[in-house]
């Protein structure tokens, strides 16, 4: 019998192939935290706000949901994406993730993934010579931070909260 959290985890990544972000941040517990190695230590509603940023700007998004799993507590999920990055060139993510779950919802999520390899796609040249440097994954992560920040205010959302 297939566990209601492994049921979860298909409807979210269900959602994310249609880019029904909505749907993805419905499955989110309230106080969830969310990270990944670009968008870091995001929580509550930021985790939501992030896949509905995500999914409306997305053009020609793909996701393939390759394996998961789950129990009453964790689950995990092996997930690809194919999409068009903002600077125009064509990315494959081959993703992890680890779940922990509260009351039939996504209390924890944690993606991983190679940064390097994301940034030798998605930036060309300038992520092949820098993708590997602290320096790059930091500008990276302040933009998508900034880009979610701006989201956030045109919905009228709260303003993300910054860890201290």
């Amino acid at each position: 019998m297939v566990h209601p959290n492994d049921e979860l985890i298909e409807r979210f990544y269900t959602a994310f192939a249609r880019a029904d972000g909505d749907a993805m941040a419905a499955c989110y517990a309230p106080g969830a935290r969310f990270s990944d190695p670009v968008f870091t230590d995001l929580r509550g509603a930021e985790p939501g706000a992030m896949w509905r940023m995500l999914t409306r700007r997305a053009q020609d998004l793909e996701v393939r949901l390759a394996e998961h799993e789950a129990n009453a507590e964790r689950g995990s999920a092996h997930w690809l994406a194919d999409y068009t990055f903002s600077t125009g060139r064509r990315v494959h993510n081959d993703i992890r993730a680890k779940f922990r779950f509260e009351n039939g919802l996504i209390a924890e999520h944690r993606d991983s993934f190679s940064f390097y390899a994301w940034a030798r796609q998605a930036l060309g040249p300038v992520g092949l010579a820098l993708g590997w440097t602290p320096l790059m994954r930091g500008k990276v992560q302040r933009e998508a931070h900034a880009g979610l920040d701006e989201f956030l205010a045109a919905t009228g959302a709260p303003a993300r909260e910054i860890p201290s």
